[in-house]
């Protein structure tokens, strides 16, 4: 379980290049359910990245970028950062889904042609289940609906949803009318319906959940004054991102830093070739290869979560090599007991950041250069 301690001992390694075990049992648990190869395509890209890349480009400072900008602008490190790991995320995007396209249209063609070269078979056509004027209709009604049930449910904490989803099954169905395929328009109409409904529920639920436990957002600034900050314990990064997005937006590609754009492109090409090698080897094969979209995730992130999620991989792999069969049983309920403790203890967490009461405890690795100074400066 994350300890206090660990809370602080993150932030004080957020300054280094992330390489570091933050005793997070959610993580562990999270990487006894995911694959191995999740994991250690996560922590190959961590070391990609936060181990060669980005302490080479820092070299590359007043060079490539400059000396003056913050460590949040995309005009520095932060733009290879984030940029290298969209244009992999894309790569790996584009050629599966080219893959799935070219795969789904083989198929049909496939299908098409034994169908000619079978003349006993009779194809029919059923005609569209759900119209266009359908799903406008819905469209338009489903607003005021979720209004409707958003009210109910903060009066009485219930959703409504599927009711409103039988509404749905009941008039497009009588209107759709008696001809073939009429189940499945309004199989449609309900789940376009549920799924605007509920949702206007569930954020009716969040904002009761906050009213009654006079939680403010501006608590949390209280709490973390250096709350969004890239270096402190909470550096919202997604926050960052949109934010310097939206500048990047308006003046282009040029304000990317010098050789980022040429960068971007060669590993969205890597990422593809990547892919090509995977399905070259086929699947008893293909399991020692990394994934390109596993492996962009701590580019941006950083690794601390992938050691964590190797180590719930190595838990799992000792187990099953001891018993497997325990181990293909039990290891899911393992992993949900280190989520869920870890989960628990966020609350009294949250109680002691709060009250301003500091770890007891901080745990650091240091180099052994660095580890000399510090115990030449506690000597003096």
């Amino acid at each position: 379980m994350e300890t206090f301690a660990s809370l602080a001992f993150r932030k004080q390694t957020t300054t280094s290049l992330g390489f570091y075990f933050d005793f997070s049992a959610t993580y562990v648990g999270v990487g006894m359910i995911c694959p191995h190869i999740i994991n250690v395509s996560l922590l190959i890209g961590g070391i990609l990245s936060w181990g060669i890349m980005w302490p080479l480009i820092a070299t590359k400072k007043g060079d490539w970028y400059g000396t003056e900008l913050k460590s949040d602008s995309f005009q520095g490190l932060q733009g290879y950062k984030v940029f290298i790991a969209i244009a992999m995320i894309l790569g790996d995007g584009l050629y599966n889904f080219f893959k799935v396209l070219t795969q789904t249209l083989t198929g049909l063609l496939t299908k098409f042609q034994a169908r000619n070269g079978n003349n006993s078979l009779t194809v029919t056509n059923k005609p569209p289940p759900l119209k266009w004027y359908h799903i406008i209709v819905i469209y338009i009604s489903a607003p005021t609906l979720a209004f409707f049930n958003a009210f109910g449910c903060g009066l009485t904490d219930w959703s409504l949803a599927s009711t409103y989803g039988k509404l749905a099954i009941f008039t497009i169905g009588a209107w759709a009318g008696a001809s073939h395929g009429v189940v499945l328009a309004g199989l449609a109409a309900c789940g376009v319906m549920m799924n605007i409904v509920s949702t206007a529920s569930d954020l009716m639920q969040d904002f009761k959940t906050g009213y009654l436990t006079l939680a403010s957002p501006r608590s949390m600034f209280k709490a973390f004054p250096d709350l969004g900050l890239p270096d402190s314990q909470y550096p919202a990064p997604f926050t960052l991102v949109y934010h310097n997005m939206a500048k990047l937006g308006v003046n282009g590609f040029s304000a990317l830093p010098k050789n980022c754009l040429m960068l971007c492109l060669v590993f969205f090409g890597a990422a593809i070739v990547v892919n090509l090698i995977r399905d070259s080897l086929g699947k008893n094969r293909a399991w020692f290869i990394p994934l390109p979209m596993a492996m962009s995730i701590p580019f941006y992130l950083g690794p601390y979560f992938a050691i964590d999620m190797c180590v719930g991989s190595l838990i799992l792999y000792i187990w099953g090599r001891i018993d497997k069969a325990k181990a293909d049983v039990f290891g899911p309920a393992v992993a949900a007991g280190l989520i869920c403790g870890d989960g628990i203890w966020t609350l009294p967490s949250s109680i002691l950041a709060l009250a301003g009461v500091k770890p007891p405890i901080c745990m650091k690795f240091l180099s052994s250069t660095n580890n000399s100074r510090v115990d030449k400066f506690l000597g003096s």
